[in-house]
């Protein structure tokens, strides 16, 4: 399925949605308006709120809730970047100069700071303390798998446990939150912590794609980025490797991810030894069972063109290309 075929039982509300996204940005402070403007011009493939209005159609009527739940998440999500690239002293992102690149470090948490106080004053200007809640929870998560992963990158024993828990809280609690926060803009509290897992699961397996990237396709091996290893980031592919492969593969490997992360040729080789020890393979399984896990959550809905655009997305999000 295309994203073009994805959209389309939900056109209407995109559309709908960016005016009134544009209006929540806007400020009377001419900088920051110039800054949110920048944001909302390189905008990436708005995933979030195509999972949100596509299980919010599949479940009930989309409303003035769900346009709401849509800009809270949005808005969060943006903030979220704008300091990440702060946090990772980024200059792009999807390929435009990130904030700080521009406006440097201060203008660009402050920008962050400003989106987070619109997802508070849009929740009390609307009376919405549920929707609040659940983006809130967001935030705490998304903050404390950041710390943990901060924390445990300092020492290359991370468990696939510990990693499960940092992508639980980091990405996936984000695609959950939409999920959830569509469910009840619809008044299907009933389906909220049903639609909750599924989003988790998704965010999951949207992580170990991310993942994969990293190291190149079967097509492109030769041509592997290997960023993770360079920031030493321990990714599932890593860390199957580490915990699976001979004592002079696991010795190589953590000499180069330690020691030589910045040598190109000494990248190539990590990838290439994750690549033959399996580790690739593996994070493919672990994917392709949480989006399996995912779907199953979704048996019980009637068919639906939304339904069937939803699960489509799903599959999109693990067969993507970049």
């Amino acid at each position: 399925m295309t994203v073009k075929e994805i959209m389309e039982p939900i056109k209407a509300e995109m559309k709908e949605f960016e005016i009134r996204f544009r209006e929540n940005m806007r400020s009377k402070v001419p900088m920051l308006d110039k800054v949110t403007h920048y944001i909302i011009r390189r905008k990436g493939k708005q995933m979030r709120p195509m999972f949100l209005f596509l299980t919010a159609k599949m479940l009930g009527e989309v409303n003035d809730k769900t346009y709401q739940a849509a800009s809270l998440v949005e808005l969060l999500h943006t903030a979220t970047l704008v300091h990440d690239d702060v946090v990772d002293d980024a200059n792009e992102r999807r390929g435009f100069f990130s904030v700080n690149a521009l406006w440097k470090n201060k203008i660009a948490v402050l920008v962050g700071d400003y989106l987070l106080s619109k997802v508070l004053l849009l929740s009390i200007e609307h009376d919405n303390t549920r929707l609040l809640g659940i983006t809130a929870r967001a935030v705490k998560e998304m903050s404390e798998g950041e710390l943990l992963q901060i924390e445990k990158a300092r020492k290359l024993d991370i468990t696939e446990e510990v990693y499960f828990d940092v992508i639980r809280q980091k990405t996936a609690s984000l695609i959950a939150t939409v999920c959830e926060g569509a469910a009840v803009s619809v008044d299907r509290e009933d389906m909220a912590a049903q639609m909750r897992n599924f989003g988790e699961l998704v965010g999951l397996a949207f992580q170990i794609k991310d993942d994969i990237f990293d190291y190149g396709t079967d097509n492109d091996i030769g041509k592997p980025t290997g960023l993770d290893i360079r920031e030493r980031k321990m990714t599932l592919p890593l860390i199957y490797t580490l915990a699976n492969a001979s004592k002079e593969v696991k010795k190589e490997l953590i000499n180069i991810v330690k020691n030589h992360n910045e040598d190109t040729q000494k990248v190539r080789r990590a990838v290439q030894l994750v690549i033959e020890s399996g580790g690739i393979q593996y994070a493919n399984e672990k994917m392709n069972q949480l989006k399996d896990e995912a779907l199953n959550l979704l048996l019980g809905i009637p068919d639906s063109e939304s339904k069937r655009a939803l699960v489509g997305l799903v599959n999109y999000t693990i067969e993507r290309e970049k």
